[in-house]
């Protein structure tokens, strides 16, 4: 009876170790949009790393830029379909995809690049 308790007591623990990983993995991408949607009007590219892009995602919320818009957010430095992504708006644009950064903003055809201009687009 010992061996059993032992065995559900370890089964009970690696389910629950593998219910909190997948739970730190949705909770790690809570703004991530499926990067195949055909119908994106607008797209902000960002990174986790970039203090350009927190302030572009704190104008967002402090004026619930949410709530005023419909748009994808889509990070790059971690998902490469999304980063590929960003080039090939850059390239519709016209950018110089060499000299690419985030936050990137694109919306139908226009292409926005740095916290200032895509503040400034978000702005009454």
């Amino acid at each position: 009876m010992n061996k059993n308790k032992t065995r559900i007591t370890a089964l009970v623990i690696i389910v629950a170790l593998i219910a909190a990983i997948a739970l730190i993995i949705s909770i790690r991408q809570p703004n991530e949009t499926n990067s195949d949607s055909s119908d994106e009007n607008i797209i902000l590219f960002y990174s986790f790393s970039c203090p350009h892009c927190k302030n572009v995602s704190d104008y967002i919320s402090e004026n619930n830029i949410k709530n005023k818009y419909s748009f994808t957010e889509l990070e790059i430095s971690e998902n490469q379909k999304n980063s590929a992504k960003l080039i090939k708006k850059a390239k519709e644009c016209g950018y110089d995809t060499k000299n690419l950064g985030v936050p990137f903003l694109w919306t139908e055809g226009t292409c926005l690049m740095g916290d200032k201009e895509i503040i400034d687009f978000f702005k009454p």
